[in-house]
């Protein structure tokens, strides 16, 4: 049976028409309205790529919200971002003349990888709430310092994976806890696609040069390099600034996983991968296997490719010894149907002992349908999701946290497991080695 789950939020969310013309930049947000000033949120945005615009529009659906400055290392996306908010956002390209006004009550932290530890503890530390896109860390070690940081500070944290705010993956979570598919012991997740922009192969602006790039502050710790347009666009590619597959793509998977299952860091992880199509883009793998252990009684399987957009498991399943969820097409619970068959085994016994074995009124019910009487067994149920698109959930949760003081479901503890998984996964590839965590320290064994 179909089941349907109205999200409940604001009355003026709920109304909108959302699902996945939200994340097109010319779906188009509601109109601003006059807002109290004391409800007032005013935002800068640390990086203003791609994903930044994404959100940028997101959050006019949000009318308390006033984007009010935006840096970023290539002046394009700065002349973008001054359009897109009607010239009310003032741009910068050092992150800290944000950080340093009075007038920001938080930022939402796009910028490469290899920049989120220090624009997120340097944010945090100069009183701004953060939205920090996944992954939160570049690094393993990097986690503590976030955590640090925000619990120091007292402020909130919200990382940009929506998994948990998806409304979905919360039915998921209860159905798994109220026991409905049995014990979980396996988790299987795929990732694929096959396209060039899948791949982060994307289209360089033709105006992009020394003089519109500022290439050494996008640098800024990684190692130093001549000026490079595909590096700077196409950062993901390189294991200078990004986690590659694991940290833009696992990550989520994971985020969701450990949601669902109540779960942290995996105890243990092994992976394989490698570079087979896109030699000529990048140094990070186009196809990773991964499996991860947990000390809560369940593995992990991860499975992703951009050389083919079909996946094994067609995305996320939990497998549990009474039932499957499998989150495809909605979320679907497919129950187990299990009838014992040993007869060809006990038909090698001595008749006698046969005869005996069957004549138990147990083994008469397992083991031969047809003295059963007909019955009808529980089939498939599906459930969908209605209502508020689950990233503008996640943005509304991070609004009433910087509001209110309200907790959020992904605070930096949380982006630090989940960040985590992916560079275990990444140490467990490079060094050809199981990784393991010992639940405590700030460092992979």
């Amino acid at each position: 049976m179909a089941q349907h789950f109205q999200v409940s939020r604001r009355d003026f969310l709920r109304t909108s028409a959302l699902g996945t013309a939200a994340f097109s930049l010319g779906a188009g947000a509601q109109a601003q309205s006059k807002v109290n000033p004391s409800d007032r949120i005013t935002l800068g945005f640390i990086g203003a790529g791609a994903r930044a615009h994404q959100l940028i529009e997101l959050f006019k659906f949000f009318p308390e919200v006033e984007i009010v400055a935006a840096c970023d290392a290539y002046s394009g996306r700065l002349e973008r971002t001054k359009s897109r908010t009607e010239g009310r956002a003032d741009t910068y390209k050092d992150y800290r003349d944000i950080i340093q006004r009075d007038d920001v009550d938080a930022v939402v932290i796009s910028s490469p990888d290899h920049w989120h530890y220090r624009h997120s503890v340097d944010s945090l530390n100069a009183g701004k709430h953060a939205y920090i896109e996944k992954p939160m860390t570049y690094t393993f070690e990097e986690g503590a310092g976030i955590i640090e940081a925000q619990k120091k500070n007292n402020l909130t944290v919200q990382v940009g994976s929506p998994g948990p705010s998806e409304i979905l993956v919360q039915k998921a979570r209860q159905l798994i806890r109220e026991g409905k598919i049995g014990h979980v012991t396996m988790v299987r997740g795929a990732m694929n696609c096959n396209t060039a922009s899948g791949a982060w192969i994307y289209p360089i602006p033709p105006d992009a040069t020394p003089e519109t790039v500022d290439w050494d502050l996008f640098l800024g710790s990684a190692p130093k390099l001549p000026y490079n347009p595909e590096r700077f666009f196409r950062w993901r590619c390189y294991k200078d600034y990004s986690g590659g597959m694991s940290t833009d793509l696992y990550v989520h998977t994971c985020t969701s996983i450990n949601h669902i299952m109540g779960s942290g860091i995996p105890e243990s992880v092994i992976a394989m991968g490698g570079l087979y199509r896109w030699l000529l883009s990048r140094d990070v793998p186009d196809t990773i296997n991964a499996s991860l252990r947990y000390k809560e009684g369940f593995m992990v399987s991860l499975s992703g490719t951009f050389n083919n957009r079909h996946g094994e498991d067609g995305g996320l399943r939990f497998l549990g010894t009474e039932g499957t969820l499998a989150f495809s097409g909605g979320l679907r619970f497919i129950p187990e149907r299990i009838n014992e068959s040993n007869g060809w085994i006990v038909d090698s016994w001595p008749e006698d002992l046969a005869e005996a074995y069957y004549d138990d009124p147990g083994i008469v019910h397992e083991e031969r349908p047809n003295s059963r009487p007909p019955s009808v067994v529980e089939g498939e149920e599906v459930y969908h999701a209605e209502g508020q698109n689950g990233i503008l959930a996640h943005l509304q949760e991070f609004l009433d946290g910087v509001r209110e003081g309200n907790a959020t479901k992904e605070d930096a503890t949380v982006g630090h497991h989940a960040a985590a998984c992916a560079h275990m996964i990444n140490t467990a590839l490079e060094e050809e080695r199981t990784v393991h965590w010992d639940g405590q320290s700030l460092a992979l064994k």
